[in-house]
């Protein structure tokens, strides 16, 4: 349990630095949410350390849009919530403004397409592995995870601009 509860805080709180200052929904209760999620997922076969992580990573992601959704709702439409996608490569440079719920849709039609690159992403910026990482789980090269990260950045840039695939 402690184990657990330690890579969850680190995973939230990773989460919650991407998130504006004034946001409603706190670390803690983040990190909560998912644990509770993954205790109802009795069925899950633990493979090892960063298959835990990417499976943590998804369900936070799908917290965070819920609640975004859930204020979008409130709010009548009043638009979502925009939260600041720091690139995690060390190339990035800048950050820029990111709809939380067009990036969930726009990982979602890469997931379609490409699930390998999708999972690269979870594991990369929601799961805050490092390239070495990636690679190590799912048994590719370290070039192949860059590629892969390079290649998925862009692809969702354009997925969420409106130039779909």
């Amino acid at each position: 349990m402690p184990l657990v509860e330690a890579e969850l805080r680190r995973l939230a709180r990773a989460y919650m630095r991407r998130e504006r200052r004034d946001h409603t929904l706190q670390t803690t209760a983040l990190m909560n949410e998912a644990f509770i999620k993954m205790l109802a997922a009795r069925d899950v076969a633990w493979n090892d350390r960063a298959h835990f992580v990417g499976i943590a990573a998804r369900l936070m992601r799908r917290v965070l849009v819920d609640h975004a959704r859930a204020r979008g709702y409130r709010k009548r439409g009043g638009g979502a919530w925009k939260v600041t996608m720091v690139d995690v490569a060390a190339d990035a440079g800048e950050a820029s403004a990111v709809d939380l719920i067009a990036l969930d849709r726009a990982l979602e039609h890469l997931a379609a397409v490409d699930e390998r690159k999708c999972r690269v992403v979870e594991l990369r910026y929601f799961g805050g592995l490092s390239v070495e990482e990636i690679a190590d789980v799912l048994h590719l090269s370290t070039d192949t995870i860059k590629r892969d990260w390079r290649l998925a950045k862009l692809w969702l840039l354009r997925d969420m601009e409106g130039g779909r695939q």
